[in-house]
């Protein structure tokens, strides 16, 4: 269906061009006053750092990515979307460990780059363009997303035998979400509930899930209560007061922002948390400051354009024949809607604190590239599936030849 694939796109650019605008203006800076200029003034948000700045550069490549993944020839598709059970231990193997060392790059030095006491990224220098920040476990979350729908197709009815199909599967997922955990525990928990839905969708047993979920619940335990940030965070949103100043500071900036827009919001780049109060204002808080200058017409505009997306891959996804495209599409559809879900109900104090960025409209160009490249994968499945069906011989028959001989009403 034309009208699915050009509303992802349309809601996709519309998205993109929102973040480019909310980052640039997240990112205004006061510059002090001197003997020339003895006002200080609020820099950093105009038509050149809209359209020369990297965010413009990096939404430029992501829509980029998008157009290219929509136009990947039929051949390929078929290819990359033929299950082999033949193969699927091997390949699930292989793309395990690929995921494990990527992970692991973050670790090395020279090429790790730590930040808020965490090792989540790796920098890269490239000619012509610099050092480039990439999150491995963005690139892992989609890499899993394609790996788990080939690899759940392929296994068949094989997931629903608990010993030889169900627990290979959850263990490697539990793997990757494991050693995610050391860093970043909500990208890890996203990766564990979509690959779960996609497992389950591929055959698996709700029952046998069940029966593991304890042991995966268990696992978290730890994670919160050895990391002293992770608690911190847990008791501030039960009481963000309590430590006002300290680990309540994020939730109270942010519900601050949220309130400060009130019905019409404050203005396009007249918001004031922005300006040394609210951190991380351009990646995992950008939607307080929207919420702050674009009121609740911007609010409504952001969730419109999510629910606008996810409706369009739902189209696509009651479309699609094929096992691993069905798969793929709803992996897709559940890490952006659960992504952004989780990332709503931060900003607004509804959940504890994560480091989970807003799809397409936080600052960060390998989430950008990646989604938007995910996004067009979709697309070219829905445009594949309409290109089989055209392809297809016609049927001559009159759907109303028996009512008519039966004498019905036709």
């Amino acid at each position: 269906m034309l009208a699915a694939r050009q509303g992802i796109f349309v809601c996709a650019l519309s998205l993109l061009t929102l973040g480019v605008v909310m980052v640039a203006s997240a990112g205004m800076r006061i510059v002090p006053a001197t003997a020339e200029a003895p006002v200080a003034s609020p820099e950093g948000f105009g038509v050149q750092s809209l359209l020369g700045g990297r965010n413009a550069v990096f939404a430029g490549i992501a829509i980029a990515a998008m157009l290219f993944a929509w136009s990947l020839p039929r051949w390929l598709a078929v290819r990359l979307s033929t299950p082999r059970p033949d193969r699927v231990v091997a390949v699930s193997i292989v793309g395990v460990a690929a995921c494990l060392v990527l992970l692991g790059s973050v670790y090395i030095g020279g090429l790790s780059r730590e930040m808020n006491a965490s090792h989540r990224w790796i920098e890269v220098t490239l000619p012509a363009v610099g050092t480039l920040s990439i999150q491995p476990s963005e690139l892992v979350k989609w890499g899993l997303v394609g790996l788990l729908a080939w690899a759940g197709a392929s296994a068949g009815p094989l997931l629903a035998r608990f010993w030889t199909g169900f627990l290979p599967a959850f263990a490697a997922l539990g793997l990757v979400a494991g050693v995610i955990m050391l860093e970043d525990l909500g990208t890890a928990v996203l990766i564990a509930g979509v690959g779960s839905l996609v497992l389950l969708a591929a055959g698996a047993k709700l029952t046998h899930a069940a029966w593991v979920a304890p042991l995966g619940l268990a696992a978290v335990v730890p994670a919160l209560i050895f990391v002293p940030y992770r608690m911190a965070r847990l008791t501030a949103f039960v009481d963000p007061y309590a430590d006002p100043a300290g680990t309540g500071f994020h939730m109270i900036q942010s519900m601050g922002a949220v309130a400060g827009g009130e019905g019409a919001g404050r203005g396009l780049g007249h918001g004031l948390q922005k300006f040394g109060y609210l951190p991380e204002d351009t990646t995992d808080f950008i939607f307080a400051i929207i919420c702050e200058e674009l009121g609740i017409p911007g609010a409504l505009l952001v969730l419109s354009l999510y629910a606008a997306l996810l409706a369009c891959l739902w189209v696509v996804l009651g479309r699609a024949e094929n096992p691993i495209h069905r798969l793929f599409v709803l992996g897709v559809m559940a890490t952006i809607g659960l992504q952004a879900s989780i990332n709503l109900l931060v900003v607004t104090g509804l959940a504890p604190t994560k480091g989970i960025a807003l799809p397409l409209i936080s600052k960060g160009g390998t989430g950008w590239i990646l989604t938007a490249f995910s996004l067009g994968l979709v697309a070219a499945i829905d445009r594949h599936a309409d290109e089989q069906r055209a392809s297809e011989p016609e049927n001559d028959e009159d759907p109303y030849e028996g009512a008519y001989a039966a004498g019905l009403p036709a």
